[in-house]
Order: structure tokens, then C-alpha cells, then sequence
């Protein structure tokens, strides 16, 4: 794991105030009486002693422990989180799918019926048709007058009132004025 290395080094850092302590203890001179437990030369007096150390570092050691603990259920909890929303995301593009081929198929049916009304009004008696759309929304008019052939739609304009007749061709005429040209 980890924590050996980290161990290891703590050991080694250990060792060489150790080291540093007796080369110090030898240049100043002669050392004073150790106090009980201590090791003379390598614990100065007032400093704490190798139990107390050693409790030191099992405590951060349980702590360094619970930590990456944490770290590994705040990683388990990150991953299983990433699956879910790519599982989502997957579901989400699936419905995506299904709801623009199902737009496509009402789009297609809408077209066929329009086409096949338009077929229905296109094979009337021009003047049957004519009172028709003499009812009819200009807009809606001008849908199904554009899908016919020029002739059959003459026919029928011309049995239109004129105001209506002109409201129905500006229309059509400027179906595509704002498609862009570039």
C-alpha cells in the first residue's frame, strides 16, 4: 500500500536525527544523567520518549487508515455514480431515437394525409372546390393550392371572391420569401 514508503521514510528521517543528535551530543561535550526509560545520547531531556512516539505514529497511522478508507468510498461512490449517468445518458439518447422516429412517422402521415386531401380538392368540380376555400383560412388555402398543378388550381381561384383569391396568392408567393439564398 501507501504506507509503507511513508513508514519507511518516518523511520529513516528517525534515524538520522539520531545520528545528528549523538554527532551533537559528542561536540558539546559530556551528556547529563538520562531520566528513566530514556536512551542516553539519542532522546535530549524533555523530549518525548519512544512509547509516546510509537503511540504517535499508530494514532496517524489510524488516521492516515480511516482516510484512505474514505478515499476509497468516495471512489467507489464516484464510480458507481459515472455508471448511472452514463446509463442515463444512454437511455436518454435511446428516447431521443425513438421520439424522432416517431416524429418521423407522424411528419410522413401528416404529408400523406395533406397530399391525399389535397388529391380529394384537386379531382373536385372547380366550382364545388371553389366554395370550399372561399370558407377556408387563407393560410390553409394557400397550402393546398400550392401542392396542385397550376391548372387545376386556376380553376379553382377563379371561383374565389378577388380580395381572396389576392390574400391566397401573396401568400403562396411569399411562401420562400425568407428562405436564405446563401
Amino acid at each position: 500500500m501507501k504506507l509503507l514508503p511513508l513508514v519507511a521514510g518516518l523511520l529513516l528521517a528517525s534515524a538520522l536525527l539520531r545520528a545528528g543528535d549523538i554527532a551533537w551530543a559528542e561536540v558539546s561535550g559530556p551528556a547529563a544523567e538520562p531520566e528513566s526509560g530514556a536512551v542516553p545520547g539519542l532522546v535530549p531531556d524533555g523530549a518525548v520518549g519512544s512509547e509516546e512516539l510509537l503511540a504517535a505514529f499508530r494514532a496517524r497511522e489510524d488516521r492516515l487508515i480511516a482516510r484512505e478508507a474514505a478515499v476509497e468510498d468516495r471512489a467507489r461512490a464516484l464510480a458507481v455514480a459515472e455508471t448511472e449517468a452514463a446509463e442515463k445518458l444512454a437511455a436518454l439518447a435511446a428516447a431521443e431515437e425513438s421520439l424522432s422516429a416517431l416524429l418521423s412517422v407522424a411528419a410522413a402521415a401528416a404529408s400523406d394525409d395533406l397530399a391525399q386531401l389535397t388529391a380529394v380538392y384537386a379531382n373536385m368540380k372547380p366550382a364545388d372546390a371553389s366554395a370550399i376555400f372561399a370558407e377556408m383560412d387563407p393560410n390553409l388555402a394557400a397550402g393546398f393550392l400550392g401542392m396542385m398543378r397550376p391548372e387545376v388550381a386556376a380553376a379553382i381561384m377563379s371561383g374565389l371572391d378577388p380580395g381572396k383569391a389576392y390574400a391566397i396568392s401573396a401568400l403562396i408567393a411569399g411562401r420562400h420569401a425568407t428562405v436564405p439564398t446563401q
